[in-house]
């Protein structure tokens, strides 16, 4: 028996409806999870991190161990045949031997997508350079849906380094399918959004958005206010950092300036964008949302192994 796989590469590997079971699946696990404690005995998680990562690693593991399962795999390329020359392609093949679902992060763009076509088990794109991180998307979108209680008519802001945040570029391509989402792009200049993000995900959605590049005049405006770091080492010299960073540090000052129903996310993991002082707001809600990762990657797993039927069709021929 030969079967057609599921993988999550890209947000959009999931239509929209299918997306919208997920979170579903996702919140009944966050509310009845004892219900899900042994939903996956028997079955093993390999985890191919080829660059460093705490939260989303932990995360996944933390949910394949909530659900009954094992976790095999490695945090480092280093500790891998990777450092011996071994292909993305037959890492994915040897892989398939061992476990029954893979999360790879890899700092190579289109290296999940790679794996996808060699593993004869699903694989889940952990992350891939700075092109897509599809399960923090689907953190992102339940905690906008539990905390706000829907996905549409919101205005969300995004904060910081939209030139090369992947989860930005997953989350935009994600909420573009949401009914009248309006985007508020908060970046300096050399970190804007990418012209392709615009013109192929943006424009054609037809949802209005604008750029603007400081923080305090869009904050009363705001739903969702997404924030990432600047990164000093994307910037060609210090005097331009030093003179745009403070632009994009939320404090409580600023918090003073937005509606209080405003939530406060970020995928962390944070440096100074946001002051400690912000954490006992009540309106933060990105420790929230990493707990929130572990339900979606609960979520996700059931779905890709078929656990969970009706959440999407795999099918099967002889």
């Amino acid at each position: 028996m030969s079967k057609t796989l599921r993988h999550l590469v890209d947000p959009l590997d999931l239509t929209l409806e299918e997306t919208l079971r997920l979170l579903d699946l996702a919140d009944d696990v966050a509310d009845h999870g004892d219900a899900y404690a042994h939903k996956c005995d028997g079955k093993i998680l390999a985890t191919l991190f080829y660059e460093p990562s705490t939260r989303t690693r932990l995360s996944f593991e933390s949910a394949m161990m909530r659900l009954g399962g094992k976790v095999l795999g490695f945090s480092n390329a280093s500790s891998s045949s990777a450092a011996k020359g071994e292909s993305v392609a037959d890492t994915a093949r040897m892989i398939s031997c061992y476990a029954d679902i893979v999360a790879m992060r890899h700092n190579k763009e289109g290296a999940p997508r790679v794996a996808s076509m060699y593993s004869t088990i699903p694989v889940i794109n952990a992350g891939d350079g700075g092109h897509q991180h599809p399960t923090q998307t689907l953190t992102d979108l339940l905690t906008i849906r539990r905390e706000k209680k829907r996905l549409d008519n919101l205005t969300i802001g995004l904060c910081g380094d939209l030139k090369f945040g992947r989860t930005v570029h997953s989350l935009i391509k994600s909420l573009v399918r949401c009914e009248n989402i309006r985007f508020v792009f908060i970046s300096p200049e050399e970190l804007h959004v990418p012209s392709y993000i615009i013109e192929e995900v943006v424009k054609p959605s037809g949802c209005e958005y604008k750029e603007v590049r400081t923080m305090d005049e869009v904050l009363p405006e705001l739903d969702v206010l997404y924030m990432t770091r600047v990164q000093r080492e994307r910037f060609f010299n210090e005097e331009d950092y030093i003179r745009l960073k403070d632009s994009y540090i939320l404090d409580a000052e600023k918090m003073k300036l937005a509606s209080e129903n405003l939530i406060v996310m970020h995928p962390l993991p944070r440096v100074n964008e946001i002051a400690v002082e912000v954490d006992d707001d009540p309106r933060a809600k990105y420790f929230v949302q990493a707990q929130n990762g572990v339900y979606v990657r609960m979520a996700l797993i059931l779905m890709l192994l078929g656990i969970e039927p009706g959440l999407f069709k795999v099918e099967s021929t002889c």
